[in-house]
């Protein structure tokens, strides 16, 4: 498997999600941390199988939270450019290929 790497902005709304379930039940922000971490498992075993969301990005869904994970599959690494609520609005994290 490659390694992967957080655009430094995807780290911190990854983080924010986690601080937003924990205020509502610290359980809650353990199973979305399972969660998107499960997501990240599953690209790093195989990211050619998942949608291309806005060449050149690709996504994977959260099952039970209403988040993506969008990725750039590089030949070294996966870089993971958004961990994206599903009610925000597109291609916001477009800025941070640049």
């Amino acid at each position: 498997m490659k390694p992967h790497i957080f655009h430094p902005e995807a780290a911190e709304e990854y983080a924010e999600a986690a601080r937003y379930y924990a205020a509502i039940q610290p359980e809650l922000a353990g199973r979305f941390y399972d969660e998107v971490e499960e997501v990240i498992r599953e690209i790093l075993q195989d990211p050619e199988r998942f949608f291309w969301f806005d060449p050149p990005a690709q996504r994977h869904l959260c099952r039970k939270f209403p988040y993506a994970v969008i990725f750039l599959n590089q030949p070294d690494r996966v870089w993971i450019v958004a961990v994206m609520h599903g009610k925000r609005r597109p291609r916001y994290w477009r800025e941070r290929l640049e």
